[in-house]
């Protein structure tokens, strides 16, 4: 006897999608506002105009939605694209230039997405797992740039301090000490943190 195909609604697919879209988003807005710990999925429901039920059967638990935040970030964090930048560079400044913008777009792109990370790590089970999973990538690559600027430059430091130097400076915690809990623009906090490495890495 043949198998009965389950017949597949796109429109029903699509509209599954837009919603989890849509949780997805609310739960992003209500981690970086409140914190983690202080959001629960009924917040979530109703930020997101759909019942708990829905939140559950759509994105999962609340660690489930954390953790799909965490994925969004590091898919589109853009480092493919600013180390593109960096690795056609053949100075340091212009390579350091690059470095500064590029990240800069990154976490001023996914900022809210990046304080909902920050704002979990008190309150998570796991937070340094967490945060490992969600730098990873960032961090390598500024290593790969550090690589970059000794094969090309010979900044005054040696490649593992220079690399520790680039995740202090252009990691997340460097970009959101200044504009969140500094208030500066986007603009002044890149032309400072790029000042600050070529006054360091430059040799006299």
């Amino acid at each position: 006897m043949p198998t009965k195909r389950k017949y597949v609604s796109p429109r029903r697919e699509e509209a599954a999608a837009q919603t989890r879209a849509q949780i997805l988003r609310s739960a992003t807005r209500l981690f970086a506002e409140r914190g983690y710990g202080r959001v629960t999925v009924a917040d979530i429901a109703a930020e997101a105009g759909v019942s708990s039920k829905a939140v559950f059967a759509s994105a999962g638990s609340k660690g489930d939605i954390l953790n799909e935040i965490v994925d969004t970030a590091v898919r589109a964090s853009g480092d493919e694209r600013t180390m593109r930048a960096v690795l056609a560079e053949r100075e340091l400044e212009s390579a350091l230039k690059a470095l500064a913008h590029g990240t800069r777009r990154g976490n001023e792109d996914l900022f809210t997405v990046h304080e909902a990370i920050h704002k979990a790590l008190p309150s998570h089970e796991d937070g340094e797992a967490l945060w490992e999973r969600a730098t990873a990538d960032y961090r390598a690559a500024l290593r790969t740039a550090a690589r970059h600027l000794h094969a090309v430059a010979a900044p005054a430091c040696g490649e593992e301090e220079t690399a520790d130097l680039l995740w202090f400076w252009f990691g997340p915690s460097g970009w959101r000490t200044l504009v969140a809990e500094n208030g500066w623009p986007w603009d002044r906090a890149e032309a400072f943190l790029l000042h600050t490495a070529l006054a360091t890495l430059r040799r006299s």
